[in-house]
């Protein structure tokens, strides 16, 4: 029977079972070489030998092992006043041998004056502390499912080591111990040990590992390196941006919502700019809030609104700025404009708002009514030069897109979650759409300072217009200073890299997620990332939901994994929802 409340029971018409006999295996079996721990077999090696000089990171290709195996290092702290005596009858010992050869009239013995001269210098080291000597332990205890896979796995250990001229061996007679001295006890039974000094010893540590596993922050995938979980949060980067290239159905929209339905736990707000109506479906698990934007919706967000004041801003700045946005929207639904007609939309905007009473000398905005699309267009027709541009204007003004942009704003993005889909839209005026809606997050955000992701799926639609792309680096570059991070997406790597603010948005995203590459692009993507060919082939060869994980100057290759709820929830998969369809 147990003694303490720590050997925690329960108790069943068999007899009392103990923590202990759920934790052991079935059965264990100890062998010469190897011990049977019920279906697996276990073999323990120890590090006997090291070379001269140790360089960092020794440790690094035996820890990137994709292996089942348990590494434990001791390290015991010896006395300096005893090694020092030890150091005397050494020094003397070889001193002697080298004294001895000379007499002899031999010729000096290299290795016998390096050992002297290595002696002299840690004994020196030693007695001015800035060395120590430890007995140093590093077991590693490797499983399979056969002996035969055991000894493969020994075979990798030993080429990875010895090739560094670190030689290791089996713990013979010796199982029982060492599997103990690789447990989380921490109990050194083996005690075979190396005495190194501090500066060899140093290389053990940090373990330079293919790691990006933080205290904080989402799981993101498993490490395909060695398994580790990828826990990482975007918001202790330098900036909170990122990007995310893959070619169609390699699992890009599927990533971005995990990452969106685990940032919504821990509170961060999230806006979704959704092209394919892909998203619609988690917002509505998550109590989130879509708005179908397109010419015969209901929801309608005026170009004109009044822009948002910050503390460091003033009202005419504010005014200037929001004109200048405007002059861009234009250029977007007009397909671009001349310099005189960029002159007179710029008036004609100003005279807009000053109909409002919306000038750069009043005090503020609040109770002043944004002016309509339809106001604007009456004061350019009375312009000079006017005429034609309005005429072009008319199809949104009374045409048939007029429901889109010529109405008063009726929507409320105050919840955690919201979804602008534009999958309705027609493909020509997706980018004018995207450019309206951008600017009206962006004066959202400004409000209040919140922590915030905005995706834009689909990002190489803004690119395809000089003044959406521009506005959209806009939102990244400024973004971190009111707590944004931006999430573009795209599946054309050419189209978005071939704009200047296409790489000036990757130049201002810490984040990187690289799945599954086309053929025809994966050379760009070499270039521009900077990849060794393992990864370029490493892309090119990348199942779904599988590539690289890019956070500053580290990198991993990554495997997206979720739940089954969270599957449920934002699979897009055809295939998955015919299954679910034909299960109900």
């Amino acid at each position: 029977m147990p003694t303490s409340a720590s050997d925690y029971q329960t108790f069943s018409s068999g007899g009392n079972i103990s923590i202990r006999d759920i934790l052991a295996p079935m059965s264990i079996k100890i062998n010469t070489k190897h011990i049977e721990l019920g279906d697996k077999v276990a073999r323990t090696l120890s590090i006997v030998s090291y070379p001269r000089f140790l360089n960092n990171g020794w440790l690094s290709p035996i820890i990137n092992l994709s292996r089942e195996f348990d590494l434990c290092i001791f390290i015991h702290p010896i006395d300096s006043r005893d090694i020092l005596r030890q150091f005397r009858k050494k020094v003397a010992q070889v001193e002697s041998q080298i004294i001895d050869r000379e007499r002899h009239g031999l010729v000096r013995d290299p290795q016998l004056d390096v050992a002297f001269k290595d002696i002299e210098e840690l004994r020196n080291s030693i007695q001015q502390a800035t060395e120590k000597i430890f007995n140093v332990g590093v077991y590693i205890t490797i499983y399979a499912d056969t002996v035969e896979n055991l000894n493969r796995t020994e075979q990798d250990i030993r080429a990875v080591l010895e090739g560094r001229l670190i030689f290791v061996k089996p713990t013979l007679f010796q199982q029982e111990k060492g599997f103990q001295s690789t447990t989380p006890l921490g109990v050194d039974s083996l005690e075979i040990h190396t005495k190194l000094n501090t500066e060899p010893l140093s290389s053990f540590f940090p373990f330079i590992s293919f790691d990006l596993s933080s205290d904080k922050g989402i799981l993101y995938g498993i490490n395909r390196h060695n398994a580790s979980l990828i826990l990482f949060d975007r918001f202790s980067l330098p900036n909170y941006n990122s990007v995310t290239f893959a070619t169609s159905g390699a699992g890009k929209s599927y990533a971005m919502k995990l990452e969106i339905i685990r940032s919504l736990m821990f509170g961060t707000d999230v806006i979704v700019i959704d092209p394919e109506n892909e998203f619609r479906k988690l917002a509505i698990a998550t109590g989130g809030k879509t708005f179908d934007v397109s010419l015969s919706s209901e929801s309608h967000i005026n170009p004109f609104d009044l822009p948002t004041l910050t503390e460091d801003e003033s009202l005419s700045d504010a005014l200037r700025n929001n004109v200048i946005n405007l002059v861009g929207l234009f250029r977007v639904l007009l397909g671009g404009l001349t310099a005189e007609e960029e002159s007179i939309i710029d008036r004609a905007i100003n005279e807009t708002y000053a109909l409002k009473d919306v000038t750069p000398d009043i005090e503020t905005f609040e109770g002043l009514e944004p002016p309509l699309l339809s106001d604007f267009a009456v004061v350019l027709a009375g312009i000079e030069g006017g005429k034609n541009i309005t005429s072009r204007l008319s199809r949104y003004v009374t045409g048939s897109w007029s429901g889109f942009m010529n109405q008063p704003t009726n929507i409320d993005i105050n919840k955690q979650f919201i979804v602008f889909s534009i999958r309705d839209m027609e493909a020509d005026l997706k980018p004018a759409g995207m450019y309206i809606i951008t600017r009206y997050i962006w004066n959202h955000v400004r409000k209040t300072l919140k922590k915030r992701l905005l995706v834009v799926d689909e990002a190489w639609v803004m690119m395809q217009s000089e003044d959406t792309a521009q506005f959209l680096y806009g939102l990244v570059k400024r973004g971190r200073k009111y707590y944004l991070g931006v999430g573009t997406i795209t599946q054309d790597v050419g189209d978005f890299l071939k704009s200047q603010y296409g790489k000036a948005i990757l130049t201002n995203s810490s984040l990187v997620l690289l799945l599954r590459q086309s053929p025809t692009t994966i050379d760009l993507v070499k270039e521009t990332f900077n990849l060794t060919e393992n990864e370029k082939y490493l892309l090119l060869e990348s199942d779904v939901g599988e590539g690289l994980f890019i956070a500053g100057l580290k990198r991993v290759a990554i495997k997206i994994i979720s739940s089954y709820t969270e599957n449920q929830i934002i699979t897009t998969d055809p295939s998955q929802l015919v299954q679910k369809i034909n299960n109900a």
